[in-house]
């Protein structure tokens, strides 16, 4: 109640003594401004100008002489001397590292004795110290120092590296740099992490600042209770303690940042259920696929069996299955993710990730059944059984395994050729979004198996208790935090809101996780004004909470969803989230069945996520802020996407777009793309211009494009691109091209 939450308020402030935390003076806005981590930035002066200058002459001529000698394997002591030097003006140069480290082994294989080995390695250490004296957050020089340590060439001193470490860190106690460097040896040395840990507490209680501390805290924590080890077996008494711990420093000093992010860590620990569990899927458990479910004898009012769902990719002979985690997964494979069928598949299957990352990790999974019809006189009707066993391979991010088995079934329905779906022509004419034309609205999907793969109530609640009797606790706490206007404040408020609102999703309160929703909301409306330096990063996670509202539950998303039906006979599931003032996508794993999708007239800067709608058929995305064919890259994952609707965006409106650039497109790295290239510039098409828009449309199999009213539509070789790389393309702004 009230009284309990005013009870805990007092005693953190009254009680932060307890664990000896001090506060440092807070600086003046002036001062902060001249400082870094605290420590102080040196006027410029009028001579730096000069010394700069002579300083960057000296580094260019002893960079010419390193590369040099690096060249032509030159490992004499005046050599070294001189890749010393530049190091010791830039510790960052790396080639003069590497240099040292081919010159160390090559010197080393003329020595035979220890201490004379002892004495090269302890001479390559002083250089390093040399280096970080200089610049202490010197990347190579962190490195060098740990490639020496890992030779294993001599005994390690490990009371002179912890001094150094200790004197690093008195002069800049959040240097990650320096605790990166502790857990190296932590980890060498194998000191028991339970010590550690108390390291981080005793930094954390001279300087609840130390934000490396909280950072190097949560990575212990996460590692004790993975292994769970012994005073660590229980995850809901841990945390229970470091909320208190974290509280205590908020409370303190709510505008200091350390502690609000490690309180978000442990949001994020225990909000989310210990395993990785399957959410969604497509097909749906119980879905009946075929190519076109047409209507009966011509009949307008008519459309065969609600159950009977088109799959426009069996024109093509492909089934997509998706598979959807509420955590990144790794390790899905054949063997744990078993398929069985009555139907032979043309060749062996592979599962990958949607979303490519250098770790692996993925919420999303698909797969790809390639089937062709070989007795072409008869349908054919077989079923496809999917089952997910508990496994060991299919491991999250935090090391916990799947341990909740799922089995689903779905049925495809093959015609011969002589079926009048396989002359089905969806795009005979050009599809207009704006008319009503075009398609004809049937009613609701019908087939729509919106919580097939949820586990069950009984489960979440017996493992969401104590989680939520936590989140409520903390909300009550913060919204009686003293600072109304604190950023930070009204922040965690938000995500303890979705946080409980995210395992009401799991039971069944729909009505106080909306209240819940609804209240995020407002303090994102807030922040936005608050702090306008953020609003982006705040209009993304109102986004996210408004496609959650929209999609949580079946009466609410249906208003949004409709069958729409071609004058062709083709029917697809329509769904219109238009007009939105949406900023990203989120919950695409309750829109898996999607066919049809418009989110035209929103805020859109990124599509991320509309990979996992492998059914997806259809997509208006016109009037949004597209700034680049880069952040189209997603739809390049969409096996069935035939129609595109790009117009009155961004793209080609910015001389420089550094979007194209800072993407995580893997585009410029595939060797097989490179022929596009040269398909172009027989075309006298300027590549470096065009290199973006030229491998996004050879990754894709469009039909349909419209793209008007954006820049690069204006330029005459884009045209050419286009129609070069986009053979089956028939219809580009509503004109036909073939």
């Amino acid at each position: 109640g009230r009284a309990y939450v005013q009870k805990r308020i007092t005693h953190c402030r009254r009680n932060s003594s307890l664990l000896e935390i001090q506060l440092p003076p807070t600086p003046s806005r002036h001062r902060r401004s001249n400082e870094m981590h605290g420590q102080p930035r040196r006027p410029k002066q009028p001579e730096d100008d000069a010394a700069a200058a002579a300083k960057a002459a000296k580094l260019r001529e002893l960079q010419v002489q390193v590369l040099h000698n690096h060249h032509t394997c030159t490992y004499t002591e005046e050599a070294l001397g001189l890749s010393f030097k530049l190091l010791e003006i830039n510790p960052e140069a790396y080639t003069a590292w590497n240099y040292r480290k081919l010159a160390l082994q090559h010197n080393l294989k003329e020595l035979s004795d220890p201490e004379a080995i002892k004495s090269s390695v302890d001479a390559e250490l002083r250089v390093v110290e040399l280096a970080l004296r200089q610049n202490p957050k010197s990347y190579g020089a962190w490195y060098h120092r740990k490639w020496l340590l890992n030779q294993k060439l001599a005994p390690v001193d490990f009371k002179r590296e912890y001094g150094l470490l200790d004197k690093l860190l008195k002069v800049d106690a959040r240097n990650f740099h320096g605790w990166n460097y502790r857990r190296f040896l932590a980890k060498f040395m194998g000191v028991p992490e339970e010590k550690e840990l108390q390291y981080t507490m005793d930094k954390i209680s001279e300087n609840f600042s130390n934000y490396s501390a909280w950072h190097n805290r949560s990575i212990l924590l996460s590692n004790l209770l993975i292994q769970r080890s012994e005073g660590f077996e229980s995850k809901e008494k841990i945390f229970s303690e470091e909320f208190e711990l974290v509280i205590q420093a908020l409370f303190t000093d709510p505008g200091d940042q350390s502690g609000w992010f490690y309180h978000l860590w442990l949001l994020a620990q225990t909000s989310t259920p210990d395993n990785p569990q399957l959410i969604s899927s497509w097909p749906s458990n119980g879905a009946k696929l075929s190519l076109f479910p047409t209507r009966k004898n011509g009949d307008q009012n008519m459309v065969s069996s609600p159950s009977s769902i088109c799959c426009y990719s069996l024109k093509e002979g492909i089934i997509p299955i998706v598979l959807y985690f509420n955590d990144p997964v790794k390790g899905l494979n054949p063997s744990n993710v078993k398929l069985n069928s009555d139907f032979v598949f043309d060749k062996d299957l592979q599962w990958r990730p949607l979303v490519i990352t250098d770790s692996g990790y993925s919420n999303c999974w698909a797969t790809y059944l390639e089937i062709r019809n070989k007795d072409c006189s008869t349908s054919q009707q077989f079923s496809v059984e999917v089952s997910i066993p508990c496994s060991d391979d299919i491991m999250s991010r935090s090391g916990s395994h799947c341990n909740c088995p799922v089995h689903f079934t779905f049925t495809v329905e093959l015609g011969n050729n002589n079926d009048e779906a396989h002359d089905i022509d969806l795009f005979h004419d050009p599809i207009s979004w704006s008319s009503s034309e075009s398609f004809q609205s049937h009613g609701k999907p019908s087939c729509v198996a919106f919580d097939q793969l949820n586990i069950t109530s009984a489960l979440v609640q017996e493992e969401s208790r104590w989680n939520l009797d936590r989140l409520s606790d903390e909300i009550d706490l913060f919204r009686d935090l003293p600072d109304e206007n604190s950023k930070f404040a009204k922040l965690t408020l938000a995500r303890l809101l979705l946080a409980c609102a995210a395992i009401k999703s799991r039971g069944s309160s729909l009505i106080e996780r909306k209240g819940y929703c609804e209240e995020a909301l407002g303090f994102f409306s807030d922040l936005i004004n608050l702090d306008p330096s953020h609003k982006r990063y705040y209009e993304d996670e109102r986004s996210l909470v408004l496609m959650d509202q929209l999609t949580c539950d079946m009466e609410t998303f249906m208003k949004y969803c409709s069958v729409q039906v071609r004058s062709n006979s083709a029917t697809l599931n329509h769904v219109q989230l238009c007009r939105l003032s949406l900023t990203r996508i989120g919950f695409t794993e309750r829109m898996l069945w999607v066919q049809m999708l418009d989110l035209s007239h929103n805020k859109l800067r990124s599509i991320e996520g509309l990979e996992a709608l492998q059914q997806l058929v259809c997509l208006n995305i016109s009037n949004n802020q597209i700034s680049s064919f880069t952040s189209l890259e997603p739809l390049t994952k969409i096996v069935s996407l035939k129609a595109l609707d790009l117009s009155f965006n961004e793209i080609g409106a910015h001389p420089i777009d550094t979007t194209r650039y800072m993407c995580s497109s893997p585009f410029s790295h595939k060797v097989e793309r490179c022929e596009a290239f040269v398909e172009c510039r027989k075309k006298s098409v300027n590549v470096e211009e065009f290199w973006d828009a030229i491998l996004f449309f050879k990754s894709v199999n469009l039909v349909q494009l419209d793209i008007k009213g954006n820049a690069v539509a204006d330029k005459d070789s884009f045209v050419t691109v286009v129609t070069t790389l986009s053979p089956s393309l028939k219809w580009l702004d509503g004109t036909c091209i073939h």
